[in-house]
This record gives structure tokens, C-alpha cells and sequence, in this order.
């Protein structure tokens, strides 16, 4: 018998390869123009991701924790303020608002899309804060500080319910700063303009990582901040350069926080191909769910509300069975991600806190069920049969028959 071919969580050789020729293009021009810090590559990828996030302005950065913590400031957050988030997210995301010199405070999510829940996030605002009279402030009632901005992150490539969070930010008057670094090429329907938007366009800023391994990766690390406020693009590009904008007049400290010219070369040349690359991971979850409709009552499927056009970063299932499966899985060669185990209010780093099992239910149950299923571009049928194939003999729940009819239907 031959051996089950292995399918990778993650495939960041393919894609370079078949871009080898462009990609050497790339560091051709830098030898040659000793072009590698700012300069004509650096200016040309932030007008062409920011006219393809439709946003005015695009700030290139180190990483995506720092596309945060300069959107942040930018936007106006400042030291002691305190920021609401979600605690299902990765650690960059606290780490940023408190980079920002800022608090975080935790708000559950939906437990259909991961995401910020817009009814916990009013709950919040409405029973755990307080206005100050004397400042017209509202006062977070555990920091004692302003809350001034909230940050919902666009989990999984799957845009936030960011009409409801964004009218709750305008009652409350905070500000709205998109995570967004997993949600290249996402959008959101908002039904208040009636239109599409694009994931990085809907709040004041919002903050991009371009790790490898994301929609659209560089060949190491590298971020950017998106705006339509000329005043956050000018304090950000402060920040990121020692806070100057002319060389060796600081007007304030800033950070070694620039995004080299290699990567935005590698970048721009990526970002011609994101939509298909898009395309092919939505292709993909389509069937997926096709495949695996057979498990509907035992593994919860990824939910795509009808407001939202998700990127499909990841393509996370939820199952009660989840570290078993993830060991069946392994033993059969199949790669799986886990996004992610421990919810930020129960890490070691912020024991100080006070937080406690128990305090935000939702996220806790998914940290302890949610699985991560390959998922990339070049990703194809007959891998993600093997991978349907594991999953319905783990579960038990179907014939080879059935099975085989679930594929034919999602060849169509």
C-alpha cells in the first residue's frame, strides 16, 4: 500500500517558486541601486496597498505589532488610557495597546465568527464604565483611566460586525483602530453606506502584518498601517523613523520601526497576484464545506456571516474531540494549526491582571476546541479529500460512499 502523501499546514515554498523570477527582480534593483531603505520601492508599495485597501494612506512599518502600537498613537491614544480588545487573539495585540503606554480591557466574542461581540462590547460600555461629568470622559470602572479607543480584531481573515461596534464607538466617542493583520483582501457590507468596504478602511486606522505565512507575506518581517487621516499617516511615519520627518530634526522619540525596501519590493510584487491568491483560499473553503457537510452535527464549520467576504487566513473547525483529532491528523501527515490555545486573560504574562477562568466563557470554551485545517492558495482537491477522508472515518459518521459523493459535489 502506499504511503498517505502528507498535506502541509502551510505551503510558503510553491508560492515563491513560481514567483522565483520576480522576486530576484526585486533584489536585482536593490544591489544595483543600493536601494534598501526608503526610497522609490517603499513609496511605490504603499500607494498600491493602500489604493487596494481603498484608503488614502499607507504607512510601510517593521511588523505588525508595530502597525499597531503607531496607529494607536497616532490616532490620538495616549499613556494611562485604556484600550478594549478580545482576548482571542494573538499576544501582539495587547502587547501594541501596551507599547502605546496604554491599559487593555477585555470584551467575549460571537461564538458563531470568533470575533468582537458587538453586544458584549455595549454591555461593557454601558455597565462597566462610568462618565466622569467634570471631563465628559468615560472612565473605565477597573483602570480608572479614559477608555478612548476600541481594537476589534479581524480573526481568521473574517471581518468584525464593525457597523454595530462602529456606532457604539461614535455613541461612546472612542475610536475605532482595526486589527487587521490576518484580513488581507477581506470586506465587510456595511448596510448603513450600503456598500462593501475593505478590511483596513472602516475605522480611524488599522494595522497590517506581512509575517510569511500570512495572505500576503514578506520574505521576513514587515507591516504597515492604513488610514484615511493625513494626521495619523504623519505621526506614524514620525514614529517609525526616530521621530523625524527631515533627517536629524526629531521632533519627538520614535522607533527604529521602518519597513526596508527588499520587503516592500517583495511585497509589491505579491500584492498583483493577492486577489487570486484570495479567490483560491475562498475556492477552497467552499470545498471544504462541500467535503466535510457530511460532519455538520460533530464539527462545527467556519461561519461567513452574509456582511462578510472572509480572506480565509485560516480555516478554523471547532470540534469537542479536538486534541484527539489533531493526533489523528498528525498520524496520517496531515498538518493542523491550533489559533490559539490560551486565551490572553489566562496567560502567564498577564497574571497581574487579576483575570480568572470563567471570565470571558466564549473564548475559553473555543481556546480548548478550535482547530486550524491546511489552508493556502495552492491547496487542492485531492489533498483536502485525504483531509476530509481522516476527518469523517475519525468521526465515524459517514460511508466511503457518501464520502465520495460529497467530493464529486465539490468538484462542481
Amino acid at each position: 500500500m502506499n504511503a498517505t502523501p502528507k498535506v502541509p499546514f502551510l505551503d510558503l515554498v510553491t508560492p515563491h517558486m513560481e514567483m522565483r523570477d520576480e522576486l530576484v527582480a526585486v533584489l536585482d534593483e536593490a544591489l544595483r541601486t543600493a536601494g534598501f531603505v526608503g526610497g522609490p520601492m517603499l513609496e511605490e508599495f504603499e500607494r498600491d496597498f493602500a489604493q487596494a485597501c481603498d484608503t488614502t494612506y499607507c504607512v510601510g512599518v517593521s511588523s505588525g505589532t508595530d502597525a499597531l502600537r503607531f496607529a494607536l498613537t497616532g490616532a490620538g491614544v495616549k499613556p494611562g488610557d485604556t484600550v478594549i480588545t478580545v482576548p482571542n487573539t494573538f499576544i501582539a495585540t495587547t502587547e501594541a495597546i501596551s507599547q502605546a503606554g496604554a491599559h487593555f480591557e477585555f470584551v467575549d466574542v460571537n461564538d458563531q465568527t470568533f470575533n468582537m461581540d458587538p453586544k458584549r462590547l455595549e454591555e461593557f460600555l454601558e455597565t462597566r464604565c462610568t462618565l466622569d461629568r467634570a471631563t465628559g470622559k468615560l472612565m473605565s470602572s477597573k483602570t480608572g483611566t479614559p477608555v478612548t479607543a476600541v481594537v476589534p480584531v479581524h480573526l481568521y481573515g473574517q471581518p468584525a460586525e464593525m457597523d454595530a461596534i462602529c456606532d457604539l464607538a461614535q455613541r461612546f466617542h472612542l475610536m475605532v483602530i482595526e486589527d487587521a493583520c490576518q484580513a488581507h483582501g477581506a470586506e465587510y457590507r456595511s448596510s448603513k453606506d450600503n456598500r462593501w468596504k475593505k478590511a483596513g478602511s472602516i475605522g480611524e486606522a488599522a494595522a497590517f502584518s506581512f509575517y510569511p505565512g500570512k495572505n500576503l507575506g514578506a520574505l521576513g518581517e514587515a507591516g504597515a498601517i492604513t488610514t484615511n487621516r493625513e494626521d495619523i499617516a504623519r505621526v506614524a511615519r514620525k514614529l517609525r523613523q526616530h521621530g523625524e520627518l527631515r533627517r536629524y530634526h526629531h521632533e519627538r522619540e520614535g522607533y527604529n520601526g521602518r519597513l526596508d525596501s527588499v520587503q516592500a519590493g517583495f511585497l509589491r510584487a505579491k500584492l498583483k497576484h493577492l486577489p487570486e491568491w484570495v479567490n483560491a483560499r475562498r475556492a477552497a473553503a467552499r470545498r471544504y464545506r462541500e467535503l466535510l457537510a457530511p460532519l455538520d452535527v460533530k464539527l462545527q464549520l467556519p461561519y461567513e456571516p452574509p456582511w462578510a467576504k472572509a480572506a480565509y487566513h485560516l480555516y478554523v473547525v471547532r470540534t469537542t474531540e479536538r486534541d484527539a483529532l489533531q493526533k489523528n491528523l498528525t498520524e496520517a501527515g496531515i498538518g493542523t494549526g491550533i489559533h490559539y490555545p490560551i486565551p490572553l486573560h489566562l496567560q502567564e504574562a498577564y497574571r497581574h491582571l487579576g483575570y480568572c477562568e470563567g471570565d470571558f466563557p466564549v473564548a475559553e470554551a473555543a481556546a480548548k476546541e478550535i482547530l486550524s485545517l491546511p489552508m493556502y492558495p495552492q491547496l487542492v482537491l485531492e489533498q483536502q479529500r485525504q483531509v476530509a477522508e481522516r476527518l469523517i472515518q475519525f468521526f465515524g459518521r459517514s460511508t466511503h460512499s457518501e464520502v465520495r459523493s460529497g467530493m464529486m459535489t465539490a468538484l462542481l
